[in-house]
């Protein structure tokens, strides 16, 4: 990035300046010259007009001499630096008044013509050769009894506008330059602000390509750039979780894949070779199958929760009788509970409750809260599943009077795999991923699951589920 975006900054600061001179340089010169040229002309024609209108035409009419017309003149020629001529319409110069530095005055003006100036206000040249530079000249007629007797022209050098434009030619080059060096300043804004903190981003992108997920980015503005940074450091941090759960992950399937495929090849190895007699095979088999069954159930388990895991997972929403599927889920539990003289109580405020969800999943969270509440209860205790309706939700719990829950482990169980120390020695058959599936499908509806436990009283869940009308 160094070799790249700062250095086109800067280039590009570069050619800033040198563009921004060049325009001064081409169109500052015209862009002054014209407006003032065009203001002086219009000034001076005014001031000829005044004067060929009110006074000189007093001339003709004889009421002034022309020793008076030249004390006129003169005053004209101090006041606007200029060379004043009074001419007849012929051409002829009768007086004049001219400032230092003009060329002498002609007796009469050749090929003169009044009209070359047609409609403009005034005349850039050197008027019929008569000046050696350029200057701007006026001509008012002046007129008696309806004619023009004669005209009053007025050439003004051109040099005044010349040193003015060279003054402001000055003063914008210097802004230019001020401006350009103030500007730099937004450059080193960018230096700061922008180079600098995206410099460490894109360091970070590297260090996180290349695997390094504990490198954090170290800015902590608040503006786009520390978001953007604070956004990467929580990614970060995320794929490090995602990375250790990862592993633990593939650990927790690994072996528990493995206990299994042990056993099973080890029983199976001791019959081939003869180890284990041929009336004892009937009592490994047992363990065979039971170990089977574990993998079954296992690969059942991750098979449900890679369904959860799909990006858009599809609900077969329907509307049922969530009664009938307790009753149903509860009844494929009677064998079990017979066993353990576990006896399943359920409270039902109405004979019929329906609610809207698959129908099919709903049945699994039941089956694997059940299947918890039996698998952790102790022998002559009950479990209750009872449903209650507030508003447009309908809560359905779970609760069992067993082991409980450590109070630090409440907010791990719904943990892929994860086993608590006092489950362990109840749980042997458990893949731990049942309450994981219960949450999934769950928060699939949109719905919630809580737990309530204390060790050595019980456990109860309770989830909620939109209710439906009745069918």
């Amino acid at each position: 990035m160094k070799s790249t975006l700062y250095i086109k900054f800067v280039i590009i600061y570069i050619i800033f300046g040198f563009l921004s001179l060049f325009t001064v340089a081409t169109l500052g010169s015209d862009l002054l010259r014209k407006p003032m040229i065009a203001n002086l002309g219009s000034s001076v024609y005014k001031e000829a007009n005044l004067v060929a209108t009110d006074y000189l035409p007093q001339y003709f009419y004889g009421n002034v001499t022309l020793t008076d017309v030249h004390m006129q003149l003169s005053g004209m020629e101090s006041h606007l630096n200029a060379s004043c001529w009074f001419v007849d319409r012929n051409g002829k110069v009768l007086t004049s008044a001219s400032s230092e530095g003009f060329p002498s005055v002609p007796i009469k003006i050749k090929n003169f013509n009044p009209a070359e100036i047609g409609s403009n206000q005034y005349e850039i040249g050197t008027f019929h050769d008569y000046f050696n530079e350029d200057v701007l000249t006026v001509i008012a007629p002046v007129n008696s009894n309806y004619t023009s007797q004669g005209y009053l022209i007025i050439h003004k050098s051109l040099d005044n506008v010349a040193q003015i434009q060279r003054f402001l030619i000055r003063s914008t080059y210097l802004c230019v330059f001020v401006i350009y060096i103030l500007s730099f300043m937004i450059l080193l804004a960018f230096q700061f602000f922008v180079y600098r903190p995206l410099s460490k981003i894109t360091e970070a992108a590297k260090q996180y390509a290349s695997g390094n997920l504990d490198y954090e980015i170290p800015v902590s503005t608040e503006d786009e750039m520390g978001y953007l940074s604070a956004s990467l450091n929580y990614m970060s941090s995320q794929l490090r979780d995602m990375e250790d759960y990862q592993k633990k992950f593939v650990a927790n399937v690994s072996h528990d894949f493995r206990s299994p495929l042990t056993s099973i090849k080890g029983y199976v190895e001791a019959m081939a070779d003869g180890t284990i007699p041929p009336e004892l095979q009937g009592k490994y088999l047992k363990i065979i199958l039971f170990e089977t069954e574990r993998l079954t159930d296992l690969t059942h388990d991750l098979l449900t929760l890679n369904e959860f895991d799909t990006e858009h997972l599809l609900l077969d929403k329907v509307s049922f009788d969530l009664h009938e599927i307790i009753k149903n889920v509860a009844t494929s539990f009677e064998g079990r509970c017979t066993q353990k003289k576990i006896s399943i109580e359920l409270l039902f405020a109405t004979k019929h409750l329906y609610v809207i969800a698959d129908k099919r999943k709903i049945q699994q969270v039941l089956y694997n809260l059940l299947d918890n509440a039996i698998k952790f209860s102790d022998a002559d205790s009950t479990v209750t599943i009872e449903t209650t309706e507030r508003g447009d939700k309908v809560y359905t719990s779970v609760k069992d009077n067993g082991i409980g829950i450590p109070r630090n482990a409440l907010n791990k169980i719904w943990e892929r795999f994860y086993k608590t120390d006092l489950s362990r020695g109840k749980d042997k058959k458990g893949t731990g991923l049942g309450l994981a599936i219960v949450k999934e499908a769950i928060q699939a509806h949109g719905e919630n699951i809580n737990v309530i436990s204390t060790e050595g009283v019980g456990t109860e869940f309770i989830f909620s589920l939109p209710k439906s009308v009745e069918m």
